[in-house]
């Protein structure tokens, strides 16, 4: 074994596919990043979207809030289940062949939600989605990894400008398909789109290389069962708040809570044991894993849902229609592309820390400041002011905290994705239920949710000195 010259990581013998992958003339590794690209894209419409249509699909199928909300949800439960076990079966069965497994479960899941006929059969569809869609970080992270070579870094960072496009033209779709068609057509649009990224998959990105015996070794079924247990029970105790006449010493808040809080602790002593645990300690609490860990939980995942809830918070506070509420994303998605664009042209002279400072202090200020309005501006001008300071601020931080995990272990790029994506779904899943039940018992949820705002950008302060310990890193990895 080799040892890393810049991030002192030591890297096992280069294989013939890397070889070749790495000498991909930039034509080819252009057509690459556009097919991954897609998935993520394609992945990214399925958050801001359903939130465009939260309204909507109460209405629909005869759901209280809470309920409705739980469409974000269990997308995110889905998720959070399924991404690290992703990890590892992308690694096992190759990049490409579970990449493309992915786009057919998505693009399947999708065409079944928009049939779904009542809110608990969405909400299980929606869980089946993210099945389907939690296979594209991984294995696109490592698809990336392995073909862009000293690029990588540039590459992984544009990663942040795709999903912001996806935040961008979504709310859009979700406006139009609510206001002229049903909202049933925001889960229909995902299905051509699978169609042609599986025939571009199949085109343009690489056969998958031969697999060693350690890439065949038993999964943790241990390990995925506690997480699973421990995820589930907690946010369905969680949910149990939003409804109506629900108390925090209620047994169906309690149990749950309790369950989960039970199976987390249980799940992290039984990764410190197995010989082949389902998610290494070390890439959890290990130095430098644990500091990035938590700022993408907090500054990533957590912002996440607190952003996908604008379009709801600006129907119930100021009565702007779906098409209008669906639009105020645009800006932050496109601050988040432009901002991003330049951060990661910049990231290897910055480093880490700036962006990340820089990034926290502008996205609080964004967050607080929809709680607010002058009188002389409209409440739409005003709102989508304050979305596009919270994409200036994520488009400075996303690079760096994407980068962040993997330059310590580049080899482990499938893990590190996968567990990257699921502090952020954590995150946003906290966010979303917690609000959505704070919302489920408030008599004006548009004021509610102004306060909830002015809380949540007081806890980014809060949060800021975790970056310190973010690992500082410039130049490529």
């Amino acid at each position: 074994m080799a040892a890393d010259p810049l991030s002192g990581v030591r890297r096992g013998p280069t294989t013939a596919a890397q070889t070749a992958a790495h000498q991909e003339r930039p034509p080819r590794r252009v057509l690459i990043l556009v097919v991954v690209g897609m998935a993520l894209l394609m992945s990214s419409l399925d958050g801001t979207i359903v939130a465009t249509a939260l309204h909507a699909i109460g209405r629909g199928l005869h759901a209280s809030i809470n309920w409705t909300g739980w469409t974000i949800t269990a997308y995110s439960v889905g998720m959070v289940l399924v991404l690290s076990l992703a990890g590892k079966l992308s690694v096992r069965y190759g990049r490409r062949r579970y990449f493309l497994f992915s786009v057919v479960l998505f693009a399947t899941a999708s065409l079944c939600c928009g049939l779904a006929t009542n809110i608990y059969l969405l909400i299980g569809l929606r869980a089946l989605q993210a099945a389907g869609g939690a296979g594209f970080t991984p294995s696109a992270t490592a698809i990336i990894v392995e073909s862009f070579g000293s690029a990588r870094d540039k590459a992984v960072g544009l990663f942040g400008s795709i999903f912001s496009i996806g935040w961008m033209i979504d709310p859009i779709f979700g406006g139009l398909f609510v206001t002229y068609w049903t909202w049933r057509g925001i889960f229909f649009v995902n299905v051509p789109i699978g169609i042609v990224l599986v025939l571009l998959c199949l085109r343009y990105v690489p056969r998958d290389a031969g697999r060693d015996a350690g890439e065949r070794r038993p999964l943790d079924m241990g390990g995925m069962v506690l997480l699973g247990v421990g995820v589930f029970t907690l946010m369905t105790g969680i949910s149990e708040l939003g409804e109506a006449g629900a108390r925090a010493w209620s047994p169906l808040f309690v149990v749950p809570v309790v369950v989960g809080v039970a199976a987390l602790v249980q799940f992290a002593r039984h990764i410190r044991r197995a010989a082949d645990p389902f998610i290494a300690p070390r890439l959890i609490a290990g130095r430098g894993f644990a500091a990035v860990n938590v700022v993408n939980l907090v500054f990533g995942g957590a912002t996440t849902g607190i952003i996908a809830l604008i379009p709801l918070y600006a129907i119930n506070r100021y009565h702007v229609g779906p098409l209008g509420s669906g639009t105020l994303l645009v800006a932050e998605g496109a601050a988040v592309v432009v901002t991003s664009s330049a951060a990661v042209l910049a990231i290897r002279r910055t480093g880490y820390r700036l962006p990340l400072y820089l990034g926290s202090i502008v996205m609080a200020l964004g967050i607080a400041a929809l709680a607010f309005r002058p009188s002389a501006v409209s409440p739409y001008a005003w709102l989508a002011a304050a979305t596009c300071v919270i994409g200036i601020g994520t488009g400075f931080s996303d690079p760096a905290s994407r980068n962040a995990g993997l330059q310590l272990a580049p080899k482990e790029a499938s893990s590190l994705a996968a567990l990257r994506s699921t502090g952020r779904q954590m995150g946003s899943i906290l966010a979303v239920s917690v609000t959505t039940a704070i919302l489920a018992h408030a008599a004006d949820p548009g004021h509610v949710q102004a306060v909830v705002y002015v809380g949540f950008a007081i806890l980014l302060v809060l949060f800021m000195p975790v970056i310190t310990r973010v690992p500082e890193h410039r130049g490529s990895w």
